[in-house]
């Protein structure tokens, strides 16, 4: 990962965690996150990766404009809490994030991804996602998920 990524990817993380003060885990939710559309029209969903039991962040592909968008999703809205959708399309010089504080899902975020491997993350509260060298053919996606 280059310098800029590390810290674009840092950077979203120290949002995502701050203010985070109970670390306590927490009876998983009754309801399942899905997909809620906002990537846009011809968006469909290509992966998925649950964050603990506390959402799900989705990769979507657009195959007639080429690009790719990340969405987190949580199970069940709530009060505002620390949250963040990451997308880098490999060989792009930056990445895509939002981050902050939301109520039910953090981006959506997008990169032009025809023909090439993605990197997605998703973070909500203090659980977080990851999967580097995803889509992109025969290649064997490889996801990270950290609790913190």
């Amino acid at each position: 990962m280059n310098l800029s990524r590390r810290m674009a990817a840092t950077a979203v993380l120290a949002t995502a965690i701050a203010g985070t003060v109970a670390l306590t885990p927490q009876a998983s939710a009754a309801a399942t996150a899905s997909y809620n559309g906002v990537c846009g029209s011809g968006y469909k969903v290509v992966n998925s990766a649950p964050i603990g039991s506390k959402g799900t962040v989705f990769l979507t592909y657009n195959s007639a404009k080429g690009k790719n968008c990340v969405v987190t999703v949580r199970n069940t809205t709530g009060k505002p809490i620390p949250m963040f959708a990451y997308l880098y399309v490999q060989g792009a010089d930056e990445s895509a994030e939002d981050g902050g504080a939301y109520t039910s899902y953090a981006g959506p975020v997008y990169g032009d991804g025809r023909g090439k491997c993605v990197d997605w993350a998703g973070g909500i509260d203090n659980q977080s996602t990851w999967t580097y060298g995803s889509n992109c053919g025969s290649l064997k996606a490889y996801r990270v998920t950290k609790g913190w």
